[in-house]
């Protein structure tokens, strides 16, 4: 069942995602939630281990929403545009989602985006769930708050210029946020501290904002720097005929040229990544303590946390070392 539900999962993603891909792509999103199981205190591991491979691939659910239902209400979830706030600081922005609706209307939030205020929708509704013990919920709303958190700490999440269109740079949305982890991501340490309490969630939420907002012009200069210095020929991947190979219409970057810009962001990349395993994790522990810690371990039947024992054990080692397993389709 297991593997039934990853492939399914998986392969909708891939069929069914749209041109530019939101957020980390189905192998960053899937990596950082699964981590994140890890980084949690004893009393919630278990039972999250217990679900993990629905919180793994739940992961890519919200994406799989977006262009598989076209669902318009989705797609203002995964960013927001700064600079179309004119002349308003990150600091000045409405806190909540009560505020900015009070201040913005719908269409002008359509547009720009609502990420830091739907974060905290689905704090609030997972918060809930702990508190009413609602195990299916819990699970659910878990995986789905994953994949926000993880689309917090991708800097071009909270820029204009998010797929570098306005800087005659296109392409490095997908480059930075899907190809480089893909690439590269097997070589990253996914060992983190464990989970702390997050006092101000609201505070915490921009505070995530406003770190990826500030690493925008950082990335752009790097991957200006590759741009300025590769050979042409060499910057797109080429198929037989020698033409470029295209991906949702746009030409696929060498692996040359992933590398080159992988070096030039010294390990921007995994830092992000290793943030947002930390923070998903920080807000699953806040809400179970905000949610009146209830006991996880009764909302499961004993006999699948002794079923899970053995692999849990050796999964848990495997993180303390840094590495992640089962995640490939085929098994690891």
């Amino acid at each position: 069942m297991k593997k039934i539900l990853r492939i399914v999962l998986t392969t909708l993603f891939f069929i069914f995602s749209i041109p530019l891909m939101y957020g980390w792509g189905g192998w960053g999103h899937r990596h950082i939630n699964r981590a994140a199981v890890f980084s949690l205190p004893e009393e919630m591991r278990a039972f999250y281990y217990n679900h993990i491979d629905f919180i793994t691939e739940g992961a890519v659910v919200p994406d799989l929403r977006r262009g598989l239902l076209n669902d318009r209400a989705e797609t203002p979830r995964h960013f927001i545009d700064i600079e179309d706030f004119k002349n308003t600081s990150i600091d000045a922005l409405p806190r909540t989602m009560k505020e900015a609706y009070a201040k913005y209307d719908s269409a002008f939030l359509q547009k720009t985006g609502i990420l830091p205020w739907y974060i905290q929708s689905i704090m609030d509704k997972l918060t809930t769930a702990f508190k009413r013990k609602n195990r299916s919920e819990i699970i659910f709303l878990s995986a789905e708050l994953g994949h926000y958190v993880g689309d917090a700490h991708m800097p071009l999440h909270t820029a204009s210029n998010y797929n570098g269109q306005l800087s005659n740079q296109k392409g490095v949305h997908a480059l930075w946020e899907s190809t480089i982890p893909e690439v590269f991501g097997n070589t990253y340490n996914f060992n983190v501290a464990e989970a702390k309490y997050i006092d101000d969630v609201t505070a915490e939420t921009w505070h995530m904002i406003g770190q990826s907002h500030d690493l925008e012009l950082t990335l752009l200069a790097a991957d200006k720097k590759v741009r300025s210095t590769i050979a042409p020929d060499q910057m797109y991947k080429k198929d037989a005929a020698g033409k470029n190979v295209l991906a949702y219409n746009e030409p696929v970057f060498s692996t040359e040229y992933a590398t080159q810009f992988h070096t030039a962001l010294n390990g921007m990349v995994e830092k992000q990544m290793r943030l947002s395993v930390i923070d998903v994790a920080n807000y699953w522990y806040t809400a179970w303590v905000n949610g009146g810690k209830p006991d996880l371990a009764l909302l499961d039947d004993p006999s699948l946390t002794k079923r899970n024992k053995k692999n849990y054990k050796k999964e848990l080692k495997a993180w303390n070392s840094g590495r992640l397993l089962n995640l490939n389709l085929s098994g690891d």
